[in-house]
């Protein structure tokens, strides 16, 4: 069952957040390429991902232990989320995740949403935390996560940092 929820960002739109599936792989295509160099770089630490067919079948949740989501307006990929389960230090459940939005949508919450669903979603599967990979000049990111998770524990690697935030 695909569950969509309308939420409102800037300026009144209606942005539909459901999980993705494979009749998404065009529309997903479609969503990356459309992405500045920047945004993907951001996202995917390259500026030029891939859209293999394995790249797309676990980007649109078909891969075992994938799970993704994605925000929809007017029909189109606005934004794209995903988790992958793993065992975390001490054998905890842990979603890792990671999180796009087109450029005309950032900032104006739909980043935010779909981490939110994401982190539902995992909780429901017995996660305990989520584990993000950010690029430490993401300073939009790094942001939002210290506004949502201000106890969350942060490992730095060189330009990436590793981020646990544990869910309620």
């Amino acid at each position: 069952m695909i569950r969509i929820q309308e939420r409102p960002v800037a300026a009144g739109a209606r942005i539909g957040i459901r999980a993705a599936c494979g009749g998404d792989r065009d529309a997903i295509r479609e969503f990356l390429a459309g992405l500045s160099p920047r945004t993907r770089y951001l996202r995917f630490f390259t500026g030029a991902p891939t859209a293999t067919a394995a790249t797309l079948c676990r980007l649109s949740g078909e891969a075992e232990n994938v799970d993704a989501v994605v925000a929809t307006e007017a029909g189109a990929i606005v934004g794209h989320a995903m988790a992958a389960d793993a065992t975390g230090p001490g054998g905890t459940r842990v979603a890792e995740i990671g999180v796009a939005v087109t450029d005309t949508r950032q900032g104006q919450g739909v980043g935010s949403a779909l981490t939110r669903e994401l982190a539902a979603r995992a909780m429901a599967r017995g996660a305990t935390a989520l584990a993000m990979d950010v690029l430490a000049e993401n300073r939009q990111v790094m942001a939002m996560i210290g506004d949502h998770w201000p106890a969350a524990h942060y490992d730095r690697s060189g330009p990436y940092v590793t981020i646990y935030a544990g869910l309620a």
